[in-house]
């Protein structure tokens, strides 16, 4: 099941709140938070996976990586998007990770997290070869937060 946080516009409802500007903000700004949403939006495809997540940020565990986005998911910074059941590939990983449009018009708004520069130097990394076949592999088909 994913998990699609509230678009700015959306009206609240009891199980979720209108999307917090201050709390997205907040919350996207923590140091290994922010390293994890530059990953993010870094990626070639803007759907990483955990395991990509954390080949990218080595001090963090994958453990750690899932807390932080999890925080990420709660204040509709990110979502989580899977690949559909007939669609996975047994050994790689079905759930991904990107931006949301709230998110990335708050983020453009005040200047963080500008997308070419974070592609730039996600792409300047070296990459192993098991993370080089994750990159390559099918993602969900998903509409592009950016218009």
């Amino acid at each position: 099941m994913s998990h699609v946080p509230p678009q700015a516009d959306d009206p609240p409802t009891e199980d979720r709140e209108e999307f917090n500007t201050w709390r997205a903000l907040q919350k996207a700004t923590d140091k290994k938070r922010a390293d994890i949403l530059a990953d993010i939006i870094g990626h070639p495809n803007g759907l990483p996976t955990v395991e990509e997540l954390d080949y990218m940020n080595p001090p963090l565990s994958d453990d750690a990586i899932r807390r932080h986005l999890k925080t990420l998911l709660d204040v509709g910074v990110v979502e989580e998007v899977e690949l559909e059941v007939g669609n996975r590939v047994r050994g790689y990983p079905f759930k991904f990770y990107r931006l949301t449009e709230p998110a990335r018009k708050l983020f453009d708004k005040n200047g963080l997290f500008p997308e070419n520069a974070w592609k730039r130097q996600y792409q300047s990394v070296e990459k192993t070869d098991r993370i080089r076949e994750i990159e390559e592999m099918p993602r969900p088909d998903v509409p592009s937060s950016r218009a």
